[in-house]
């Protein structure tokens, strides 16, 4: 039990996430309390710097220059002991493990509950590592996959799975509308992406993409 609320700065690029993340949180008054929100990294920086919250909760995909994951690295970098929960609408254990080597106190799914997200905010606070149990299960199988040298292609520059299935239908020089229709997704998730795979690439355009995807030896 915590002597008083844990002071909470919500990050999100949407604002009708953040209204629900605060409307959820504020059931529990007694044991959290959203002291600011910010819709990108930017803003969120600056907010950490005037409030100094207890935990902040981002997602990991913001709009701008800074992700999520840029932010934890930065929040940690100026302040080492720097509480920083990723929440999530990714069930894929790539930006688990992305979140845990940028030095995220945790990583949890959005479908969590509000009673779940509270008591795992109280665990991160008293220094615990915080992971949705389904994620668990599928990091546990990942890592032995990983150990035996079975992964899939891009896995080694942090491309997730569903990245690297995009970035070689980009290779094989298919339209994002043309990759939504072949995996069955909506063409707007596509683009989101397409703009994950250039940033973790360091690219700026798709012909960046498959030279390097070529170079790396990722796709034939």
């Amino acid at each position: 039990m915590h002597n008083r609320p844990l002071r909470v700065l919500v990050v999100d690029d949407h604002a009708m996430v953040l209204e629900g993340l605060k409307a959820v949180l504020g059931r529990f008054r007694g044991r959290v309390r959203v002291v600011g929100q910010a819709l990108n990294a930017e803003e969120a920086q600056s907010l950490v710097a005037s409030l100094d919250p207890d935990i902040v909760v981002s997602d990991v995909r913001l709009r701008g220059s800074m992700s999520g994951l840029d932010l934890c690295r930065r929040l940690l970098e100026e302040t080492p002991d720097r509480k920083v929960i990723l929440l999530s609408a990714y069930d894929d254990e790539q930006y688990l493990f992305q979140a845990m080597r940028a030095g995220a106190a945790g990583y949890l799914l959005k479908s969590v509950g509000g009673e779940e997200l509270v008591r795992q905010l109280e665990l991160a606070a008293d220094g615990e590592k915080v992971v949705d149990p389904i994620m668990a299960g599928r990091a546990v199988t990942s890592a032995a996959r990983l150990q035996a040298g079975e992964f899939w292609p891009g896995a080694h520059l942090s491309l997730t799975q569903r990245e690297s299935e995009v970035l070689g239908h980009l290779v094989a020089g298919l339209s994002n509308r043309a990759i939504a229709a072949k995996l069955v997704l909506g063409e707007e998730t596509i683009k989101s992406h397409v703009r994950a795979i250039f940033r973790k690439l360091e690219v700026n355009d798709r012909a960046g993409a498959v030279a390097i995807a070529l170079r790396e030896g990722i796709f034939q």
